[in-house]
């Protein structure tokens, strides 16, 4: 009983304890600054994790292109074919008698293979073995090559395998600079999501601020409508604009909940977690040479792959049209011994040579000028691309160029904004005291107010546009300003392949 009495006691004891601490910890708010907020976003968000998957994808494909071009060494053969009917047997004089066929057949053929991408040829060495037992004639007849090589050679024809060895690298290196820019543009959203929650919290707090404040100035003119040292008039004011703070922090907190909720959602936090966010303050103002910047985008942005691949395509849809138009052939021949034998070894013995060679030509006579045509389609098309490409080249020059003087005007906004923000919060401090001593109306206080939030705000998008600009131009240029190094971003899927 006394046990029982000493358990319940140590189990009051540890609720006691422990629910004050459950209760604390469900109200802390963890502080969050913009890189905090940027790194949630490319470590947890959906976006980023579609990036990584296509990014894989275009992992395995050049790596496919890879194998494609090894030799391939192929082991194949018939398992034991089992034959029992009525066929059709070709006879020594050239007839056909239909006999009865009972008999099991066995082959196997090893072979290694490789494609030549200099000249798209295809080449072959095998060896292979035959067995067949006639069940009717109780025999077995051994059959095979012990060395044969092969070869297939397109004459006139587009070589495949020679522009693929081009294009497909430039592929690959798109897609991983690709990746990277994607990357660089799921930190940009965070930014923007970033700025949009700290504008509506800094709109909640000073909605608080500003009921608090009313109603103090409430409780003061009610101590002064007592006395009789303020108008109905102005009192009615001051109980306006209790009624309005509180309607403004409404609106806020409603605000405050759906950028809770967007923000959370993106960056992969529980949407129960409590969070608040800093603003980032600590900013170095960045002197960004536009030279400098051209340069590093030509260098690190997929467009320098885009734009080599795009011209070689084009060249290689030309030349596929005029080689797909006239004289085509194809020379292909095998070399190499065969023989037969009443036992397996025999098929190794003296074996006879055994050659091929053949030449097939395919020669257009009358097409009534698709031909022609053709290839003046592919020409146009190739000076389109050439055209398009130049243009697409030069505003990209043209847009890097322009980023870099919007940042420098946002930087220098952003310091003009800086110092209004504090001017506007003195004034607002200032004529709040004036109007408590009352030495000024409630009419100029709603004005330093109205400056105060205003300036506030105006800050707040002043460095919301000072950051996402930042941002763009890291985008267009891959290149990290404050480490002086390209950005480089590792795929953890490709990392663990």
């Amino acid at each position: 009983m006394n046990r029982k009495v000493g358990w319940a006691g140590v189990i009051v004891f540890i609720s006691i304890i422990l629910v004050p601490r459950v209760k604390a910890q469900d109200t802390i708010k963890y502080s969050l600054d913009l890189q905090d907020v940027v790194s949630l976003a490319i470590e947890q968000s959906s976006d980023v994790k579609y990036a990584q998957n296509t990014n894989v994808n275009y992992y395995w494909r050049y790596k496919n292109y890879k194998t494609s071009n090894m030799p391939k060494l192929v082991l194949s053969g018939d398992l034991p074919t089992f034959v029992n009917s009525i066929e059709a047997v070709g006879q020594d004089n050239g007839s056909t008698v239909f006999q009865k066929v009972h008999s099991l057949t066995t082959s196997a053929r090893l072979s290694l293979a490789q494609s030549i991408a200099l000249t798209g040829t295809y080449i072959s060495a095998s060896t292979s073995a035959t067995r067949f037992e006639d069940y009717i004639q109780h025999s077995t007849q051994f059959s095979g090559s012990p060395m044969s090589f092969s070869f297939y050679q397109p004459i006139f024809a587009i070589n495949w395998l020679k522009w693929q060895k081009k294009t497909e690298p430039l592929v690959y290196d798109e897609a991983q600079r690709s990746y990277i820019e994607t990357i660089e543009s799921i930190s940009l959203t965070s930014v923007y999501r970033f700025f949009r929650y700290l504008l509506v919290q800094t709109n909640y707090n000073l909605a608080e601020s500003n009921l608090k404040n009313s109603t103090i100035n409430l409780k003061i003119a009610q101590t002064k409508k007592d006395i009789g040292t303020i108008s109905e008039n102005n009192y009615a004011r001051n109980e306006l604009a209790v009624l309005n703070a509180q309607k403004a922090l409404n609106r806020a907190r409603m605000d405050l909940k759906n950028a809770d909720f967007e923000l959370k959602s993106y960056i992969g936090l529980p949407l129960d977690r409590k969070i608040d966010l800093q603003m980032p303050l600590n900013i170095t103002l960045f002197e960004i040479d536009p030279q400098k910047a051209l340069e590093q985008a030509k260098a690190n942005r997929k467009e320098g792959s885009e734009y080599k691949r795009r011209l070689i395509e084009a060249d290689r849809n030309l030349v596929s049209a005029k080689r797909s138009t006239g004289l085509s052939a194809t020379l292909q021949g095998s070399y190499g011994l065969a023989n037969r034998a009443n036992e397996l070894p025999g098929i190794y013995k003296d074996a006879p040579l055994q050659q091929y060679l053949g030449l097939a030509l395919s020669i257009p006579i009358l097409d009534w000028g698709a031909s022609a045509s053709a290839v003046k389609l592919a020409e146009s098309r190739r000076d389109l691309i050439i055209y398009d490409v130049e243009k697409d080249r030069t505003d990209f020059e043209r847009s890097v160029i322009v980023q870099v003087e919007q940042f420098s005007l946002l930087k220098d906004q952003l310091v003009t904004t800086k110092e209004a923000d504090k001017v506007a919060a003195n004034g607002y401090l200032i004529a709040l005291k004036l109007f408590q001593n009352g030495e000024t109306t409630i009419t100029d206080l709603n004005i330093a107010l109205s400056e105060r939030d205003n300036a506030k705000r105006d800050y707040i998008y002043s460095l919301q546009s000072y950051w996402e600009a930042y941002y763009r131009l890291r985008i267009l240029t891959l290149y990290d300003f404050d480490r002086n190094e390209p950005i480089g971003h590792v795929n953890p899927l490709l990392s663990k392949q």
